[in-house]
């Protein structure tokens, strides 16, 4: 199967690294003509002249801080003045770690702002061209931790699980136009990201980073750390004309990690 998204625009969060930038380069490679997102230039800068070094179509950035939202809104909506996509991918950092006893009310607002308020005020602007044009993707990056919560994640937890109910109800209203609304639900890969969290659980319980990343594997069915450039297919997949009677749904890529059904 040949995922096809030539003539396609994409506009994907938190690309100039991890899974947003596996999802980029797959999407860019597939045809899609990308405009990537994060707030560091000159890691977007040497992504962007890969891309367009790597495929026919000029690709681009917009520079954005997704826990400004003031700052974000003005660019992204800036943007949209100019630009129409068909494809969005959203997708932010994660808030920072801490169980439920150890964050405060303004940790839970800054989580909402930046989990939340992001990806619905992007959506609604992305959505008006896919309306128009009768035809549209939108894919969340979450977290299996929607379905089992992580102790050390509650703002993570808590405001990703607002994400899926939204998309959910998102899905339903926007199906008949041939929109879809999906959502990855995400286990262990090898990010900066998985690294950050393995440092802090190794002060946390005083073992060696090397100890938690084994326990973590041990943890998964397929006994190994997810590869990135395999979440881009997915996303690619999801992207694309094949995925088009899938919406309003939460996938799993975790190696088989969710005990639940």
């Amino acid at each position: 199967m040949k995922i096809d998204l030539k003539g396609k625009r994409a506009l994907v969060g938190g690309s100039s690294k991890g899974l947003g930038l596996a999802v980029a380069k797959q999407l860019a490679s597939s045809g899609a003509q990308v405009t990537l997102m994060a707030r560091d230039e000159s890691k977007l800068k040497i992504v962007v002249n890969e891309l367009n070094n790597s495929t026919s179509l000029t690709h681009n950035y917009l520079i954005v801080d997704f826990n400004d939202f003031k700052s974000f809104k003005n660019i992204i909506g800036d943007f949209f003045s100019k630009n129409e996509i068909d494809i969005l991918i959203n997708n932010t950092q994660g808030p920072p770690a801490g169980d439920v006893l150890n964050v405060d009310i303004d940790d839970y607002q800054d989580a909402f702002d930046l989990l939340f308020k992001n990806i619905v005020y992007t959506t609604m602007l992305a959505i008006k061209n896919m309306h128009k044009n009768n035809w549209g993707r939108i894919i969340n990056i979450a977290s299996i931790s929607v379905k089992e919560p992580l102790s050390y994640l509650a703002l993570s937890n808590t405001l990703r699980s607002s994400v899926i109910a939204w998309a959910k109800t998102l899905a339903s209203d926007v199906a008949k136009d041939h929109i879809t609304v999906n959502n990855i639900l995400t286990g262990y890969f090898d990010t900066e990201r998985i690294q950050q969290l393995n440092s802090e659980k190794s002060r946390k319980l005083n073992i060696s980073e090397d100890k938690v990343f084994e326990a973590m594997k041990a943890q998964v069915p397929m006994k190994r750390i997810g590869n990135p450039d395999e979440f881009g297919y997915l996303a690619s997949f999801l992207s694309s004309e094949k995925s088009s009677y899938i919406t309003g749904a939460n996938i799993p890529i975790d190696g088989g990690l969710l005990k639940s059904i």
